[in-house]
């Protein structure tokens, strides 16, 4: 019998929800390192067996900070995607005043074109 036959059957015997074949049981008996195995296994359930029971309090205005906090990554975004919803609005206002202010120039200059010709 090898160790590595039983390693996962350990952690059940450590539990006592599997039992160990007689085969398997003489192995423990003669193995240091098995042995050692069970005993983690063993204090590994004790350790979250009392974290079970263990009663932690929160600090007071903890729960204020928190909703605090989401409170303001929340305007944060807001903002956020404002800004970026009016920047297209920017470019695009820009764009057409851009286009609309050289149509006028070449209007302009059309028609100082066509009074000097005229005169």
């Amino acid at each position: 019998m090898q160790c590595e036959d039983i390693a996962e059957d350990l952690a059940a015997a450590a539990e006592g929800d599997g039992l160990l074949g007689r085969s398997q049981r003489r192995h423990v008996e003669r193995c240091l390192r098995c042995q050692a195995e069970v005993v983690q296994y063993r204090r590994l359930l004790r350790a979250m067996r009392s974290l079970r029971t263990e009663v932690l309090e929160p600090t007071p205005g903890l729960l204020a900070d928190i909703l605090a906090n989401i409170e303001g990554a929340g305007e944060r975004h807001a903002v956020r995607s404002l800004l970026s919803g009016r920047r297209v609005a920017y470019l695009g206002g820009l764009a057409a005043a851009t286009a609309a202010g050289a149509a006028g120039a070449i209007v302009f200059a059309t028609r100082t074109r066509r009074a000097r010709l005229a005169s």
